[in-house]
C-alpha cells in the first residue's frame, strides 16, 4: 500500500520535508487524507482545485479574502475567483496566521486585511464589507471575539 500525505507546513521547511518524505517512498499529494502539519507555524500558501476546470493550485495566503464551509464544501474567496479546498474550516485555521485571518462565525473566516467596511448591525452582530464587493456577518457568537481582536 502506497501511502499518500498531505504537507500543511511552513514554506521554509516544505522542499526539504518533501524530498525526505519521497526518499522513503511516501507520495505527496494535496488530495492526500492523511496531512502533516508543523505546530506554531503558518503556511504560505494553501492547496485549492479550480471550481470551473478542477486544476490543483496552490494559491498565497495574501491572495484570500474569506474561507467559507457550506456542509462539507469549502470555499475559499479570492479577488479571481472561488476555488474548492479539501481542508475543514478548524484544519485551516489552525494553519492559518491569527494575526491575518479571524474566525468570524461557524461557518466562516476573514482575511483581517481584506475588510473593507464594518457595518453595526442588531443583536450583537456586525456586517462586513469585504474588498471582493461581498459582505458576510459575524455572529453572535463570535461578536465578542471579534470586537476584541480588532480592538473596536
Amino acid at each position: 500500500m502506497q501511502v499518500k500525505i498531505r504537507l500543511a507546513i511552513s514554506d521554509e521547511s516544505y522542499e526539504e520535508v518533501r524530498r525526505i518524505l519521497t526518499e522513503k517512498g511516501i507520495e505527496i499529494d494535496d488530495d492526500a487524507e492523511f496531512v502533516l502539519t508543523q505546530p506554531n507555524r503558518y503556511v504560505g500558501h494553501i492547496s485549492v482545485r479550480n471550481l470551473e476546470s478542477g486544476r490543483q493550485l496552490h494559491i498565497p495566503v495574501e491572495d484570500i479574502v474569506t474561507i467559507e464551509s457550506f456542509g462539507h464544501r469549502v470555499e475559499v474567496y479570492t479577488m479571481d475567483g472561488v476555488y474548492h479546498t479539501s481542508d475543514r474550516l478548524y484544519q485551516l485555521l489552525n494553519i492559518l496566521d491569527p494575526a491575518r485571518f479571524i474566525r468570524i462565525s461557524n461557518s466562516v473566516i476573514a482575511a483581517r486585511g481584506r475588510i473593507k467596511k464594518i457595518n453595526p448591525s442588531f443583536s450583537m452582530k456586525f456586517v462586513l464589507e469585504m474588498e471582493d464587493g461581498r459582505r458576510t456577518d459575524v455572529t453572535r457568537s463570535y461578536y465578542n471575539s471579534f470586537r476584541d481582536a480588532l480592538g473596536i
